[in-house]
């Protein structure tokens, strides 16, 4: 499993966190910025992660910024991106097990890095139970698919 990590100033050293993490674990990943605690925007990261897992280049993506929020909605405008906000261990379960996110996203002024990391590491652990939840998920598809007109020109 390859991740994709990235962050804005707000999540700089929670991204610095996980990713020490994910070395010391040997989970490859890659680092698509930013790489220091200079202003930059939150969606470009979100945007970088959410490309790479949509791609396949990486299989899941990790987001941080100040709260989570910002990334998790701005990762989710792409198609087949499940960004889940967790601050917690229950449900980034939760989030892998019912809801297949194929993004975390977190908040480094929400929690610190002890609990980040463990967050990241039940969430990489976990894995997507299928049945009911299957049928959930694929109606999330139709509904990005409904409203969703990927690549096709608005007609005037």
């Amino acid at each position: 499993m390859r991740v994709a990590v990235a962050a804005d100033h707000g999540g700089f050293r929670l991204k610095m966190a996980v990713t020490g993490w994910l070395k010391e674990a040997g989970v490859p990943y890659d680092d698509l910025g930013t790489f220091s605690e200079e202003a930059v925007d939150y969606p470009d990261q979100a945007l970088a992660v959410a490309e790479a897992v949509r791609s396949g280049a990486c299989d899941r993506g990790i987001l941080c910024c100040g709260t989570g929020i910002g990334v998790s909605i701005a990762a989710n405008k792409v198609p087949g991106i499940r960004a889940a906000l967790c601050h917690d261990t229950f449900s980034a379960r939760a989030a892998r097990e019912h809801n297949d996110a194929n993004v975390l996203t977190m908040g480094q002024r929400v929690i610190g890095p002890g609990l980040a990391e463990e967050i990241v590491r039940v969430w990489l652990s976990a894995s997507f139970q299928g049945g009911r939840h299957a049928r959930r998920v694929g109606k999330i598809a139709q509904i990005e698919t409904k409203y969703c007109r990927c690549g096709v020109e608005e007609e005037k």
